[in-house]
């Protein structure tokens, strides 16, 4: 069994900060890609930015300049630092991580996707 459990949402002002947490935990061998996504009331899921294990990063257009992704592997967490938020930045956040099994029996390695919770950020104006 594999968990992500994401925090650190909250209600800003507008130009203010917030840094997410991800932390991923239960029988991991490693974790591939994590990443960020979030969804606004009424709007699809959209990626906001994405990170492999070995740290290349990649931004969807909204967030450069404002949005900062990192990760520490050893402790299987994922951050999001969130600078001069907007109230278009308003939705739910959620954590993904491309997380690899090993089977005791099989000792095969395969890879599933796990999503957190979801955390709510909102930016009031």
């Amino acid at each position: 069994q594999v968990q992500l459990v994401d925090a650190g949402g909250g209600l800003v002002q507008v130009g203010g900060s917030l840094r997410l947490s991800c932390a991923a935990s239960g029988s991991i061998f490693s974790i591939d890609g994590m990443g960020w996504y979030r969804q606004a009331p009424g709007k699809q899921r959209e990626v906001v930015a994405t990170i492999t294990s070995g740290g290349n990063t990649n931004y969807a257009d909204f967030v450069k300049g404002r949005f900062t992704i990192s990760r520490d592997n050893a402790k299987n967490t994922v951050y999001l630092q969130m600078n001069s938020l907007q109230p278009e930045d308003t939705a739910i956040y959620y954590c993904y991580a491309d997380v690899r099994i090993r089977d005791v029996r099989t000792m095969v390695i395969r890879t599933y996707g796990y999503w957190g919770q979801g955390t709510q950020v909102t930016v009031s104006s």
